[in-house]
């Protein structure tokens, strides 16, 4: 039978416990002053900085909305029901077109993209398009889902300021310079695609004015895919502030997608951000990652540049394999509970997840609004460095250049005779002054 001081021994060891715990507690709630994470992540909902759910709809439904459900839907990471549960707010839609379509049709079926982006979050009411700062703020207030509209890789654009400004009309926010292979104008990451290649030139003077463009219009330079020579020299001639909307840190995986100190170094001061990718091959550098691999990547880049230069860009439906926990959008708390263990603050944290992209996103407007009196450039890409064959040399057609027996009707049948009524609506069109 126990004797009264082991009783009154055991009373005493509860209450140091209890003590014990309550001063974890105490230390937790002032680290964060919200007593749990969901509590958090509803006080500061995520703005997440890149998702491929419209490539996914092109490529299992051929953008057939009609036949989905995009509030529960199989076979990916993404739908209504898991921005819910995972507190995401806002999300930067990509427009991807394969860079296959480079010299082809990259134009109309970066088109096709926007539209399939446009339309989902128009005809779902959960969602709302939105094109500005104020705008994204609202939809908060009004408990919407925020979609940004961002073309994922410069090709999209032909070489083309004007058709730059038109998909700024159609909503577009941000764009990347580049994805997997080269443009005219900007060198990719990637050596998969022997296009476009130069020596000593990875941002021509072409793409600077692109970069310029941009920051007139009030558009966010994204750098992720590009090459880090590349990536510089942005960094030196952009007069906003530019953001790597899907990469991790170089220095915890040496893959070329990733972000190097240096460049880390020089974002910080252009007071861009990194937008961390959950990828298991960009966290680990294997097929293989946990939670812990990608909470290194937050604490490297927190402390060589600050919390202030960091977001968060899963690359859900882009990349092909996560990080056990993360498997959806549904599971980013489990991140956000990772960093609170290793002592993340509440301040740091609501800067993760959303005040670092306001501030970039506000002060990309502040510098559009100090632009505002140039005028749209009308500069163009030397023919030379943007030929291809399926690229147009407008000019009046001359009629000695056809087969001989598409010159006339009188032995070429029909066809000559439309080839040649062909020629002569267009020479005439050419000579109206």
């Amino acid at each position: 039978m126990p004797s009264w001081k082991s009783e009154k021994h055991a009373s005493h060891s509860f209450w140091m416990q209890f003590i014990e715990a309550l001063v974890v507690f105490s230390l937790c709630a002032k680290i964060c002053g919200c007593s749990d994470v969901d509590e958090l992540m509803s006080t500061y909902p995520l703005i997440d900085g890149h998702n491929d759910l419209a490539l996914q709809l092109r490529i299992r439904h051929n953008n057939y909305l009609s036949q989905v459900d995009l509030r529960n839907l199989s076979k990916v990471s993404t739908d209504i029901s898991r921005f819910k549960a995972g507190h995401v707010q806002t999300q930067m839609f990509a427009v991807y077109v394969l860079c296959g379509a480079q010299q082809k049709d990259a134009v109309r079926l970066t088109l096709e993209q926007i539209d399939v982006v446009r339309r989902m979050c128009t005809e779902y009411q959960e969602f709302e398009l939105v094109t500005s700062l104020q705008e994204l703020k609202d939809s908060k207030d009004k408990g919407k889902i925020a979609c940004l509209i961002s073309i994922e890789g410069g090709h999209s654009i032909d070489s083309s300021l004007p058709a730059l400004r038109m998909f700024y009309q159609l909503g577009v926010r941000s764009m990347g310079l580049t994805h997997s292979c080269n443009t005219p104008w900007a060198e990719s990451s990637s050596t998969f695609y022997p296009v476009y290649k130069r020596e000593n030139n990875s941002l021509t003077s072409f793409g600077k004015v692109v970069v310029e463009e941009m920051n007139r219009l009030g558009m966010i330079v994204d750098l992720s895919h590009t090459s880090w020579n590349t990536s510089f020299a942005v960094l030196s001639h952009s007069k906003a502030p530019v953001i790597f909307s899907h990469s991790s840190s170089y220095s915890i995986c040496n893959h070329s997608r990733n972000v190097p100190d240096s460049l880390l170094l020089e974002l910080k001061k252009n007071q861009g951000l990194i937008m961390v990718n959950l990828h298991n091959t960009f966290v680990s550098c294997r097929d293989e990652a946990n939670i812990s691999h990608v909470a290194d990547h937050f604490d490297y880049i927190k402390k060589l540049i600050g919390a202030e230069s960091i977001g968060i860009g899963g690359d859900y439906e882009g990349a092909t394999s996560f990080p056990h926990g993360l498997e959806d959008v549904s599971k980013y708390p489990a991140l956000i509970q990772e960093l609170l263990r290793r002592n993340w603050t509440e301040n740091e944290l609501a800067g993760v997840l959303r005040h670092n992209f306001l501030r970039v996103f506000e002060q990309v407007e502040r510098v559009r609004d100090q632009l505002s009196s140039n005028l749209p450039s009308e500069v163009q890409i030397p023919f030379e460095e943007a030929h291809n064959p399926c690229r147009l040399v407008l000019r009046r057609p001359d009629p000695r250049s056809l087969p001989s027996d598409q010159s006339s009707g009188s032995e070429g049948g029909l066809p000559g005779l439309l080839i040649l009524a062909t020629v002569l609506v267009l020479s005439r069109i050419f000579l109206i002054e």
